[in-house]
């Protein structure tokens, strides 16, 4: 965000704000500074005819919901057999693209198909926010104009190029566009045109979308033509203090350890990877390798990233996992009460919020440890009486 700029050209402006304020000295501060950075003043006045601010989306970004499923559960919900099937579907169909993307970034179909599906459920549900609109009620909010003000700004210079229509583009309540929902200052950044029209149009073309999103994911650090995640079988004897994503280990030593592939091999043996137990020795398991972490840049969430990454497998040839008999998850009043005795312990849990995030996750392993329990990380019902 250019504000130097913007401040200096509407200083004599008294309206003019970078946030809050008279709607229409808000939206007169944008356009100068979207001048400033060389879109003709009848483009800008253009894009903001009958724009107006959107209480939904203020209503939306004030109620976002607190995520505590557990990765079975939240991953039966997410991956049925349609979308399973859908993504077979998309994937012959798109066959091209697909290849295309492969050849040049080394990004598995399966992986962009996941996104895909999570993202609009194969471009079928994009949002119907004004996407114009929900950028300026965010701008023009003081929570975060640092955040919005230049997505708002990026949104009218894809205007400018003729990549977006102010008046009908929808999207996201936070402004996302597309198939693979992307803010405008992304796709101004790292979109690609996939279907060579000159045009990079994420909501009706697909090749544009999927290739923008290898895009993006190369430049987050994906790792070409390199696993992700992988089912594997775990001894009864393995050493559970050793797992989770903040301790890795060459695939070989896993391989000494006695960690099997479900299916087919481990990757290759050089490589750094973590035994992934979502929910503890007794439930699903799998090798994290790097490229896993990669899905963390595109969200926070443990469990939803996990199922992300399995869905890719499955996308790709994999069965579907074995869920075991793992111990009942904790309900969020009985997590937030775990958080609590963890932090009278000394331990930096990320928030007494009731999600089973990394930081509880690796303060519950410590205290399994410290009661000689198996420190798999999966808190229950017993470990939080002993505590």
């Amino acid at each position: 965000m250019r504000l130097a700029i913007a401040l200096s050209l509407i200083a004599s402006t008294a309206s003019a704000q970078t946030c809050g304020g008279s709607v229409n000295g808000f939206i007169e501060g944008v356009k100068a500074e979207a001048r400033a950075n060389g879109i003709p003043a009848s483009t800008a006045d253009r894009f903001f005819q009958g724009a107006r601010i959107e209480q939904s989306v203020l209503n939306a970004d004030r109620s976002q919901g607190v995520f505590q499923k557990d990765f079975i559960s939240f991953s039966r919900a997410l991956i049925s057999q349609n979308r399973v099937d859908n993504g077979r579907i998309y994937s012959q169909r798109y066959d091209a693209t697909f290849d295309a993307i492969e050849a040049r970034f080394g990004i598995p179909r399966g992986v962009l198909l996941a996104f895909w599906a999570f993202e609009t459920d194969y471009g079928q549900v994009q949002g119907n926010f004004n996407t114009r609109n929900a950028l300026l009620t965010l701008a023009h909010d003081c929570r975060r104009p640092e955040l919005f003000r230049p997505q708002l700004l990026a949104a009218i210079e894809l205007y400018h190029r003729g990549d977006m229509d102010p008046q009908n583009t929808t999207g996201a309540w936070a402004g996302e566009i597309g198939q693979v929902q992307m803010l405008p200052l992304d796709i101004i950044e790292r979109g690609m045109d996939g279907d060579g029209d000159g045009h990079v149009t994420l909501k009706t073309s697909a090749p544009d979308a999927l290739m923008s999103g290898a895009n993006v994911l190369s430049q987050l650090g994906w790792r070409a033509n390199e696993p992700w995640l992988q089912e594997i079988n775990v001894p009864a004897n393995l050493d559970w203090s050793q797992t989770g994503l903040n301790h890795k280990f060459r695939v070989r030593d896993w391989a000494n350890a006695g960690v099997t592939a479900r299916q087919g091999s481990l990757g290759p043996s050089n490589l750094e990877a973590s035994v992934l137990l979502p929910m503890g020795r007794n439930g699903p398991a799998f090798l994290a390798y790097p490229n896993f972490d990669v899905y963390f840049e595109w969200n926070k969430s443990f469990v939803y990233v996990t199922t992300a990454a399995y869905f890719a497998t499955r996308l790709s040839g994999a069965s579907v996992y074995n869920a075991g008999n793992p111990s009942a998850p904790l309900s969020g009043p009985q997590m937030q009460q775990l958080q609590q005795k963890l932090s009278a312990r000394g331990h930096d849990v990320g928030g007494i919020d009731g999600i089973l995030g990394a930081k509880t996750r690796e303060a519950v392993q410590a205290e399994q440890q410290r009661l000689g329990l198996p420190a798999d990380a999966w808190p229950t019902l017993s470990l939080l009486n002993q505590l």
